[in-house]
């Protein structure tokens, strides 16, 4: 499946939407991308006059590129329309602050998929390389 078929199937549009890139994916994991740009309503009121990105923004950002992205290649072509995909579960530890600006990269790599539930080992960096958050998401695909 293209990435660019990924990313048409994908059920968020923006506002709401966290992914800018697929860089790789394949059965076991994916990696993708997404810049935050400044102008997002959340920065206006998160931390007034020194703005930073919220971990519940953090953790959609990663659940988008790395449960859900995943989870429609994982299913290929029995991903449709009427497909639910909702977050079940996260653990998360967050080791540094996401400005305005900062363009992110998820690395998520597959711990099971079976009965519609994917279970994934998460990590976001940095452009500098810096692990920003990670740990476990799951989500059911139903």
């Amino acid at each position: 499946m293209a990435n660019e078929n990924i990313l048409s199937k994908l059920p968020y549009s923006k506002p709401f939407l966290f992914v800018d890139e697929i860089i790789s994916i394949n059965e076991n994991g994916v990696e993708g991308t997404y810049t935050f740009e400044p102008t997002l309503d959340f920065y206006k009121g998160h931390f007034k006059d020194n703005p930073v990105t919220p971990g519940v923004i953090l953790i959609e950002v990663m659940a988008q590129i790395g449960v859900v992205c995943l989870g429609i290649f994982l299913m290929n072509d029995t991903f449709n329309k009427n497909t639910l995909i909702a977050l079940t579960s996260n653990e998360i530890e967050f080791l540094k602050v996401v400005f305005p600006n900062e363009k992110v990269t998820v690395i998520s790599e597959k711990i099971y998929f079976r009965f519609g539930k994917l279970k994934c080992n998460v990590m976001m960096k940095n452009e500098q390389g810096e692990v920003v958050c990670s740990g476990f998401i799951s989500g059911m695909i139903i």
